[in-house]
């Protein structure tokens, strides 16, 4: 993989994921996703990331848990040498925009992957800069997944569709917003979108055929983005 990514002149940005699958099993422990945690970011120091993001903690542990959980995973991100951030998704630690504050108040240290498609959906409206929890995380923020959420569903059929306007608009202003907000000198932002199949991209019922093809959609939104879709000026 590493002779890949060399030829083709490409970066990995690593994706960590503790609990068992993207959704956490409910019964395991803070001590089992720290596990966890440590050994895959020992694993992935190998592949070289340029970043790493991960996705780790639970929604349901009360804040004693939490606070004591993420005392360690901080450390262990910071031992590791790694760029690590920590993104903001559903099931997890920072599922909701309204629950984040004790964290960012707690660690200042954090760093945050945001993918706030996840976060429309908990909060059941579009994420835009006015929002004080968008405001609070931008200079957090050192990664972003690309991905347009709406109310009711962590993806649109398509990005660029016209009925999917207000949307778009509304993920392009809040990306622009954690871009600006890089401290000066920090290492660059970086972008991925992220559109996925994985119960995300809409299926025609019956046929359960893809509502729009996945990988135009991905490398659409990469050309947007490398055009200048979040330039300060856009």
């Amino acid at each position: 993989m590493l002779e890949a990514l060399a030829a083709a002149d490409l970066a990995l940005v690593l994706e960590v994921v503790t609990g068992g699958d993207y959704v956490p099993e409910p019964t395991r422990s803070p001590e089992s996703h720290l596990a966890e945690l440590e050994r895959q970011l020992e694993r992935g120091a190998a592949y070289q990331p340029l970043k790493v993001t991960v996705i780790t903690g639970c929604d349901h542990w009360r804040w004693p848990l939490q606070e004591g959980f993420w005392s360690r995973a901080l450390e262990l991100a910071a031992a590791s040498g790694l760029p690590v951030s920590f993104e903001t998704h559903r099931s997890r630690s920072f599922y909701s925009p309204w629950m984040i504050h004790p964290y960012l108040e707690a660690f200042p240290s954090l760093r945050l992957t945001a993918d706030i498609s996840h976060w429309c959906v908990v909060a059941e409206r579009l994420m835009t800069p006015e929002l004080e929890p968008i405001a609070s995380i931008a200079p957090r923020v050192d990664h972003i997944h690309a991905r347009v959420g709406h109310p009711q569903g962590p993806s649109v059929g398509h990005p660029f569709a016209p009925e999917w306007a207000e949307a778009l608009e509304a993920h392009r202003r809040c990306w622009q917003l954690f871009l600006a907000a890089r401290a000066p000198g920090a290492s660059p932002a970086t972008v991925t979108p992220e559109f996925g199949p994985d119960g995300y991209l809409p299926q025609i019922p019956f046929t359960r055929a893809p509502v729009a093809d996945l990988l135009a959609i991905n490398a659409a939104m990469a050309c947007w983005i490398r055009a200048g879709a979040l330039d300060p000026a856009a």
